[in-house]
């Protein structure tokens, strides 16, 4: 019995009990809130997170998603130094070019990025849709969930997520998550 009650083992069944109640606390007191990702998993469009960033070339005030509704927006979160970005880069440009006709647009938001090289970025694959700038990533990673780069977020005319790639988009992306969207009733 005293084997029993030695400090150790009294501390691994404490420890134990305290970290099994903090998962069922968070379990149950969740309130339905969940990830875009999830939300996503479950056939729902949730209402897109705030959004507020200036543009990356400094000129003109902050820009909200409310200056794009109405529109199908595909919101690209990426960085200068990341080469899934630069692979992506002209097949986002492509569908900006085809979108921007149908109501549509492509809008990158660079971070963690030095400004002078995300400039030459842009430059480089002739970009030519609008870039804002969240300079440390705080604003997509706390209000998106971004942390890794690219990653890219489809809100509809209404302002709702409707689709989301975590890592680089492609033509499949594009034509199943975008392409529908433009062709609902506005």
């Amino acid at each position: 019995m005293q084997r029993l009650l030695r400090p150790l083992p009294i501390a691994v069944v404490v420890a134990t009990v305290a970290l099994i109640s903090l998962l069922a606390y968070g379990l149950a007191s969740g309130n339905g809130a969940t990830t875009l990702d999830d939300a996503l998993a479950r056939g729902e469009r949730p209402a897109s997170p705030p959004l507020k960033l200036p543009p990356l070339d400094g000129n003109g005030p902050e820009r909200t998603l409310a200056d794009y509704r109405g529109k199908v927006v595909v919101l690209n979160v990426w960085a200068s130094w990341c080469t899934p970005c630069r692979d992506e880069s002209p097949l986002l440009e492509r569908w900006h070019k085809r979108i921007s006709k149908q109501g549509g647009t492509v809008l990158g938001v660079d971070v963690q990025d030095i400004d002078s090289d995300a400039r030459k970025f842009i430059d480089e694959f002739k970009l030519t849709y609008p870039q804002l700038r969240d300079k440390e990533g705080d604003d997509m990673r706390a209000d998106w969930g971004a942390v890794s780069y690219p990653e890219t977020f489809v809100i509809d005319r209404q302002g709702r997520v409707a689709a989301l790639m975590r890592g680089p988009v492609d033509e499949e992306f594009m034509r199943t998550g975008v392409q529908p969207l433009l062709e609902e009733a506005q």
